[in-house]
């Protein structure tokens, strides 16, 4: 999708930019904001890059650099803390080999951490792309990424 059709789609307005920004990061291919398409999208909506570049940096949902096909984002939130994210960070880390803020070589897994993935109730949580997880435990991490995996074959 063009930036145009999707300025289109929400409109031109500056409160409309967190969502084209969400729908850009999600039709780049690589779930990350491409420098090309923030300067179209300045020159459309009349912001300069600086100020698109910096809500989106603002924000830890948006990246400029590319990531992997599934974002696996742990919470880290006292609650998820208290109920022992250490753990399930841990089991992340062993089951893709990678350590918070890497992409796994064969680019399908990007490991994130969040303040708060609004699941205080079942927590530890984790998500991967838009599902929440809770009540984890590392085996309970384990196979979640498996059945992602073989859905990917």
């Amino acid at each position: 999708m063009k930036v145009s059709e999707i300025v289109d789609k929400h409109g031109n307005a500056r409160e409309n930019l967190i969502q084209i920004l969400h729908d850009l990061q999600d039709a780049s291919g690589d779930h990350s904001l491409h420098r090309e398409d923030l300067e179209d999208l300045a020159g459309i909506m009349g912001l300069s890059v600086s100020d698109i570049v910096g809500t989106a940096s603002f924000y830890t949902m948006f990246s400029l650099q590319p990531r992997g096909r599934h974002i696996i984002r742990v919470c880290v939130s006292p609650p998820c803390h208290i109920m022992g994210d250490d753990n399930i960070l841990a089991a992340v880390r062993d089951k893709l080999g990678v350590e918070l803020g890497e992409t796994t070589a064969d680019r399908m897994f990007t490991f994130e951490s969040s303040s708060c993935l609004g699941a205080c109730g079942v927590a530890p949580v984790l998500s991967i792309d838009d599902e929440v997880y809770g009540n984890l435990t590392r085996a309970k991490v384990h196979e979640i990424i498996d059945r992602i995996v073989a859905a990917n074959n």
